[in-house]
């Protein structure tokens, strides 16, 4: 069978052991879903948690707290624990809270001390823009002006970041470094435990932003020594839109005060004490600022639930491996029509996603969309395709590029104006 024929892509689905997982995800009708990197699809599973939920808070109140499947109280340390498999902590070094860039600034509020001529930030010039402001604003509350105290590594190309030229960029001066764990455009996956020992080696700590990456590659956060990392669930996974967010701190930095302290970040034992006098939780739940967003965490205890049953191993062998053929069926199918592949090919630099890169890209990514494909753009020229291991098949990937391939021999693309939507 040839890699391009739709039989080739229904062999390799009846080899695949997540094909039966489909039928537990909600999918767009007439639709191929290819933005799982965005948002994540609702499964049942976790619309029965948030069902779940939703009738504690009905039928037993204030109770809810205490009573019922899922106490709220413990809730967030409840989902840490379950997340935490996931990066290679231990169960008291994840908190599910908050919002990714909330998190964010708790930890740099925390993490980030300058003194004497350790007094920068270091990050990178292609990070997600939120965690840019929040760096920004930190520094900002701290006195110190971005422009001089925040470094952003260059990229070589506009694409990836080398490693080694993060690590020249460690010097004497930087006091914090945040990176991400997947570059968000072009899904090129950093090396997570070298940079760690290379900051660790000059005295720095470093964190990572994990929301590229986690829930569909694994992470050894504790084994590789990372002082701290976060990420949001909405993407990979699919605890729906405005998902809680999640942190892990390494159990080394516990007892350490928050930067920014708040009543949930309180010992359980005290917190309803009612005290001025702020007594931390000893665990990875100091962090936590606020209450619980109940409802809007409720749908990740489903979805966590099915990564338990799956392995993260797993997923990201599928993940690799359907990602690797739908790169080869670009290649087969399309070469001809200006696409160029701007993420890593290599299996140990690459994310969950695919980007494509066209001139064309925000035309096309509407004529997708109008032919029943669902994709993603991101500036400048990058159509981000994500095959997710749960409920994309192999045969959703080749029907998807056939459809490309319509667009472009058509010009169906030609029909829309070549600028983003409002939400791209």
């Amino acid at each position: 069978m040839k890699p391009n024929s739709i039989a080739y892509a229904e062999h390799l689905d009846q080899q695949d052991p997540f094909h039966s997982y489909k039928e537990e995800f909600y999918l767009p009708k007439n639709s191929l879903y290819l933005d799982g990197n965005s948002l994540g699809l609702m499964s049942k599973r976790a619309e029965t948690t948030l069902t779940v939920l939703a009738n504690s808070w009905k039928e037993l109140g204030i109770d809810g707290w205490m009573d019922g499947q899922y106490s709220w109280f413990t809730l967030s340390e409840k989902l840490g624990e379950m997340c935490a498999p996931l990066v290679g902590a231990k169960a008291n070094e994840v908190m599910i809270t908050a919002s990714t860039t909330t998190n964010l600034h708790q930890l740099v509020a925390t993490f980030y001390k300058p003194e004497g001529k350790r007094t920068k930030i270091l990050a990178d010039e292609l990070n997600f823009p939120s965690d840019i402001y929040a760096l920004q604003s930190q520094l900002k509350l701290k006195g110190l002006d971005p422009k001089d105290h925040l470094i952003q590594v260059k990229s070589r190309d506009g694409r990836m970041i080398e490693e080694q030229d993060i690590i020249d960029a460690m010097t004497d001066e930087v006091a914090l470094v945040i990176l991400p764990t997947v570059l968000y455009r072009s899904g090129q996956l950093l090396d997570i435990e070298k940079l760690t020992s290379e900051a660790h080696k000059r005295g720095i700590l470093i964190g990572f932003d994990g929301c590229h990456s986690v829930g569909a590659i694994p992470h050894h956060f504790h084994q590789w020594d990372v002082d701290f990392a976060y990420w949001c669930t909405y993407k990979y996974l699919n605890s729906g839109p405005g998902g809680v967010g999640a942190m892990y701190v390494n159990e080394k930095h516990f007892g350490k005060i928050p930067g920014l302290a708040g009543w949930f970040g309180s010992n359980k034992e005290k917190q309803f004490d009612m005290e001025h006098t702020f007594v931390p939780a000893d665990n990875a739940g100091a962090y936590q600022i606020g209450t619980p967003h109940v409802l809007s965490t409720a749908p990740l205890i489903g979805s966590l639930e099915m990564f338990a049953d799956a392995s993260i191993q797993a997923i990201r062998e599928k993940s690799l491996k359907i990602t690797h053929y739908l790169m080869e069926l670009i290649e087969l199918e399309l070469s001809e029509y200006g696409f160029q592949i701007g993420n890593p090919t290599d299996d140990n630099r690459r994310g969950g996603h695919v980007a494509l890169e066209h001139p064309e890209a925000a035309r096309i990514c509407k004529s997708l969309k109008e032919n029943g494909v669902i994709p993603d753009y991101r500036n400048p020229n990058i159509i981000r395709l994500a095959p997710v291991a749960f409920y994309t098949t192999y045969v959703d990937v080749w029907m998807a590029v056939q459809i490309l391939k319509k667009i472009m021999q058509e010009k169906l693309y030609e029909k829309f104006e070549n600028k983003r939507e409002v939400i791209a």
